[in-house]
């Protein structure tokens, strides 16, 4: 019956990896060449194995009549040894390298003793070294599966990675060259044919094109570009040729940052991850003395105390069953890997995660903590309304842009902006520009002023008072009041979204800190429906703020602080964790921040920390399933009842099944 079992698994491997090498191995970027080489190793191994159980001893000592006693006991050893060292030289190996480094007890030399000690029982006995390389083909089918899990996960990240430039196209002399990115000099102007990667931030000083960001912002949808827009490194020009005029110094620029940030990730562990490297530690060489103590102290017992045979055979059957029950490698294995293919699942996403200890620091987010401006709102003011004009708004508009075509004040490129015109700066003269008040100029010989209720009060000019939250520029041509308009920050088209989605994910308290009048500040929180709001803040009381707030949270609960700009990075390094734009957030906040939303979106929040709570969950599955049946097995060994089939379901049977679990951390596209 145990053949039986065998030989229908041996089946079920053979087709298995048939259908992988196929299918899987046949497709761009399916299977890698190691992947590839480790599933023909599996192929070749099941299939032999399969052949000779099907040839029993007694026919291999037919050979014994044409050759010398014993002959056919040996060649049958041969074709098993032969089989073995197919499939497990590359543990041998590293066993053998770990002994040699001094750092003996890991799954390697755990699996290479107890298959080796079953292999030379069998020799012993003449019996079945079926056992020994079934351990070894299916532990080697669970470390496939961790391999190509791993791969799968590190393949979202190096998407990331594939942003890298390999050059950069410089224009010197009316000549383009080749050049590489750390050599290109702050000024430069380079040139991005389409279908190429823009490998420096800078501003296009020639040319429009569609953008692909994918690989950034996980956002499928181009973005157009034009001259004078500033464009980060790693986007793909589709459509047509630019000329980019650099702003950053290769290493300096978002590219750069990204690659450092994902290169760095697994070096910073969670607690999980600390627990299980610590246990692994203890653990391991724990189970080594306690099989080699299996293997010696009852047959001792056995033959002075109890006068009894030793059964030798027998212990050490047990002891190397033992061996290969207590293998940690579902724990070793599946727990790192839960967390990294979180962080790949997020990368997806658009959501970078430093390292997996903010991943779980981000489960138990109850406070986040908002800037306002560039975070929920866009950070550009714009044209929000016209009131009480005298004129068509168009023309109040023109008016306005002209007269402040001299300034560059966010304010005036926000009218030029709603103009949409080139600017004619000989219809203008006589500017004047009123600190804290507004301008005065002659457009086409009217005198026209823009300003605030100063500028109005100053020029004896009668006014509306307007009722909109924003900065108002009322307007007078010729001495006559022509009405006002209204420029403010624009809300994120997701802002309201992310808070309602913070809320349904557990999130209990939303609050925004901002340095902006309170009137604006109240009005914008009112609009998104967050929590509290506290206005007109210089960056260090924004530090004291959530200094308060982290005072006043329970004990477990965390707080996360989202912003952008550069006066938020105390505050960023100070919360629980820290959120960062990467669109357009500023150098110093991506690097204080420990997560980094890559589209600026903040409805990405809500998604991070569901992505955390169902890899923390995971992890968690992963951890008391293995234990629990791991220690069942034991005692089970132990004492006799488990042979070396159930320690396989112990060891590789378990390790695939966290494996597999593991990999549900990828999929976050519905969460």
């Amino acid at each position: 019956m145990q053949e039986l079992v065998i030989s229908i698994l041996l089946t079920v491997v053979i087709i298995m990896a048939s259908v992988v090498l196929i299918f899987i191995g046949s497709r761009k970027g399916g299977l890698t060449k190691k992947q590839r080489t480790m599933m023909i190793r599996i192929l070749i191994t099941a299939v032999i194995l399969l052949s000779l159980q099907f040839i029993s001893a007694e026919a291999f000592d037919t050979v014994d009549n044409y050759l010398f006693p014993s002959a056919g006991r040996w060649i049958r050893f041969a074709c098993y040894l032969i089989d073995y060292f197919i499939i497990g030289y590359d543990i041998l190996r590293k066993a053998a390298k770990g002994i040699k480094n001094r750092q003996v007890f890991d799954e390697s030399f755990l699996m290479a003793v107890a298959t080796i000690g079953a292999m030379a029982l069998a020799v012993y006995e003449n019996g079945e070294y079926l056992e020994a390389i079934a351990v070894m083909l299916f532990y080697q089918i669970g470390e496939w599966f961790q391999g190509y899990a791993v791969g799968k996960s590190r393949r979202n990240i190096s998407n990331l990675m594939d942003i890298r430039p390999d050059y950069a196209n410089v224009e010197r002399n009316g000549k383009l060259e080749k050049a590489d990115p750390d050599e290109v000099e702050i000024g430069s102007v380079i040139v991005v044919q389409p279908g190429e990667k823009v490998p420096i931030d800078g501003i296009i000083v020639e040319g429009s094109s569609s953008l692909n960001t994918s690989a950034l912002t996980g956002e499928s949808l181009p973005r157009e570009a034009k001259a004078g827009d500033e464009v980060i490194s790693g986007c793909i020009s589709m459509t047509s040729v630019l000329k980019i005029q650099t702003t950053k110094a290769f290493d300096e620029s978002t590219v750069s940052k990204i690659l450092d940030l994902v290169e760095n990730a697994s070096s910073r562990k969670s607690k999980s991850e600390d627990f299980i490297s610590k246990f692994a530690k203890i653990y391991t060489p724990a189970v080594c003395y306690c099989a080699l103590a299996l293997a010696f102290l009852p047959p001792i017992v056995r033959m002075l105390f109890m006068g009894l045979s030793a059964d030798w055979g027998v212990w050490i059957y047990r002891a190397l069953t033992f061996l290969v029950i207590s293998c940690p490698c579902a724990l070793v294995i599946s727990i790192p890997l839960s967390f990294f293919a979180g962080i790949g699942g997020a990368s997806k996403e658009g959501v970078l995660v430093k390292g997996s200890n903010y991943l779980e620091i981000l489960s138990q987010t109850k406070y986040v903590v908002f800037d306002k401006t560039g975070t929920m709102t866009k950070g550009v003011f714009e044209v929000n309304g016209i009131h009480h004009s005298t004129m068509e708004d168009e023309k109040l508009i023109e008016y306005a842009a002209l007269a402040e075509s001299a300034s560059s004040h966010p304010i005036s490129k926000s009218l030029q902006r709603a103009y949409g015109k080139e600017i004619n700066r000989s219809r203008v003269s006589d500017i004047q520009e009123i600190s804290g008040n507004g301008v005065t100029a002659k457009v086409d010989g009217k005198e026209v002023a823009a300003g605030n209720d100063k500028l109005m009060k100053h020029l004896n000019i009668p006014y509306q008072d307007c009722h909109s939250t924003g900065t108002i520029i009322h307007m007078a041509i010729d001495g006559k009041y022509a009405g006002h308009i209204v420029i403010s920050d624009i809300i994120k088209p997701h802002a309201k979204e992310a808070i309602a989605e913070l809320k349904k994910a557990g999130v209990e308290r939303s609050v925004m800190l901002t340095g902006d009048a309170k009137k604006v500040a109240d009005q914008v929180a009112a609009n998104l429906g967050i929590d509290e709001v506290h206005s007109g803040l210089l960056p260090a009381d924004k530090v004291d703020k959530v200094e308060e707030l982290l005072q006043m949270k329970p004990g477990k609960a965390k707080l996360a602080f989202v912003g952008d700009g550069i006066n938020d990075a105390p505050v960023l390094s100070r919360a629980d964790i820290g959120i960062a734009m990467g669109a357009m957030g500023s150098d110093a906040a991506i690097e204080a921040a420990d997560i980094v939303l890559m589209d600026d979106d903040p409805v990405k929040i809500a998604k991070a920390i569901k992505i955390s709570r169902k890899c923390l969950r995971i992890v968690y599955q992963n951890i008391v399933f293995a234990l629990a049946v791991k220690f069942a097995c034991l005692a089970l060994g132990a004492v006799g009842i488990a042979n070396m089939y159930l320690a396989i379901f112990a060891d590789v049977g378990v390790m695939i099944l966290a494996v597999l679990n593991a990999i549900r951390c990828l999929f976050v596209k519905k969460l």
